[in-house]
Formats: structure tokens, sequence, C-alpha cells
């Protein structure tokens, strides 16, 4: 009998888009619509907030402050947020659904799951709307998780539990110790570590690598693992009890932690 009853997945750099993408130009092509000018590495910062959030933080950063004061005249504050939201919305909708591939490996992973008659929870970033484009086309590629929390549905998200706690109850598990969360962002991570599950963070396939499976396979072995060492250590400071490259590698470290 397997100690673990479920494992929650985060979307966007866990289980699809390798590199975690889709947003990434939806993030910059918003901002340029105001005359602010903000960079990829800008948009990959918050990474892992529901949306809102991840828009305030990026407005927080004083050099974006200051972009926008010079563009629009004053500082920006919770109107601004809302104005850049509902422009960015829309525009992650368009292109998310360039982004659903499969992270490789990952279709193994659930098989292995529901061979062991694990539940399968999700929560993520994305709004449900913008869920709405990527949830059918996970199913064509044969992933279909018992639930998912979106950035919209609750009142608080990520880094709090909320979303967890509501796993727990759609998936009929408990004690929080029986979740394995699996995520590649700090928030995701942190999400999981407030609920008391036991965290996974995943490395090489997430937002923070921020490369393809084609980049990737170009590292050199040192490179590689040098790359998983400096991601991993910022997951495990946010919480994470556990590093992996990718979903793919989890069957392997639950045979671990049951063995």
């Amino acid at each position: 009998m397997t100690q673990f009853k479920a494992v929650v997945f985060d979307w966007a750099g866990t289980i699809i888009d390798f590199g975690s993408f889709a947003p990434m130009g939806a993030f910059v092509e918003t901002f340029g619509k105001f005359g602010v000018e903000v960079t990829i590495t800008d948009a990959r910062k918050p990474m892992g907030l529901p949306k809102r959030a991840h828009i305030a933080a990026m407005l927080a950063e004083p050099h974006i402050a200051a972009r926008w004061q010079a563009a629009q005249g004053t500082l920006p504050d919770e109107v601004t947020i809302d104005r850049v939201y509902e422009l960015f919305v829309p525009l992650n909708e368009a292109v998310v659904a360039d982004y659903c591939a499969l992270v490789p490996g990952a279709i193994k992973t659930i098989e292995y799951l529901r061979e062991r008659q694990m539940k399968i929870g999700s929560t993520t970033g994305y709004t449900r709307s913008i869920m709405e484009r990527v949830l059918p086309l996970a199913a064509e590629q044969g992933y279909v998780p018992d639930n998912l929390i979106c950035a919209d549905d609750l009142p608080l998200g990520r880094p709090t539990p909320i979303s967890m706690y509501k796993c727990f109850v759609d998936l009929m598990v408990y004690p929080a110790s029986a979740v394995l969360k699996v995520d590649d962002t700090e928030p995701g991570i942190a999400e999981g570590a407030a609920a008391g599950c036991v965290t996974v963070g995943v490395t090489l396939s997430g937002n923070e690598a921020g490369v393809t499976p084609e980049e990737l396979d170009a590292f050199s072995p040192e490179a590689r693992a040098e790359l998983h060492k400096r991601i991993g250590e910022k997951l495990i400071a946010a919480g994470a009890d556990y590093v992996i490259e990718t979903v793919a590698d989890l069957p392997a470290l639950i045979e671990e932690l049951e063995g």
C-alpha cells in the first residue's frame, strides 16, 4: 500500500509548456501597449503567483514603476493593476494553445500514478478562462487530472495553502503528508509547504531554467548539473523537500521514498 494518496501538479513549466514560455510574450506585449518596456527576465521573476498578483509584483519593481510613471504620468496603483490585468488575460488566452505540449515523460508518470490508484490534482497561476483553452489540449494528449484549482477560483491563492486545502476536499485525501505537491516555481512550492504536503521542485522544465527540451539537450553534463543545483537551491529555500529535474523523475523519487 502506497504511503502517498495523491499528487497535485502545477501546470505550465511542470506538466505542460517546457520552459514556461506561454505568458512571457503576453506580459511584454501588454506592458508595451501602455508604453512601458519590460523584459522576459522581468516577466519571469514573479512566475507562479496568480496572474493579477504577478502583475502587481512587476509594477512594484522600482525600474518598472519609474517607466510606468514616465509613460503614464502617475505611479502605478490598484487601478493600474486592474488595467494591465484586463488587457493581459485575453492576450494570454490567445497564445496559450500554442504552449500546451506535455513535458516529455509526463504521461508515463501519470500512468504510474494511476496504476498505484493515486489521485491526481492540479493548481495553477492561470485564470479559469485561460485554462479552458488548455484542458482539452491536455486531454487530447492523455492528461486529465481529477481536479483543477485556478488562480481566480478562490479569494486567496499562492503562496497561501488555500488552493491545496480545496484539493484535499476535491480529491478526498488526507493527511496533508500523504499528498505530494510538484511545482517549478517558488510560490507553487510555498503553497504546498504551507499546507503541510511533501513538496517536490522540478528544476529543468520550468520557469527559472527557461529553456526548451532541445536547448537543454545541448547542455554539457556539467552545465546541466550546475543548472539543476542552482535552481534546486532556490526551490529548497522556498520549501521544497526534494528536487528532481522534471516530472519524468517522479516515479523514481516515490519508489525511493516508499522503499
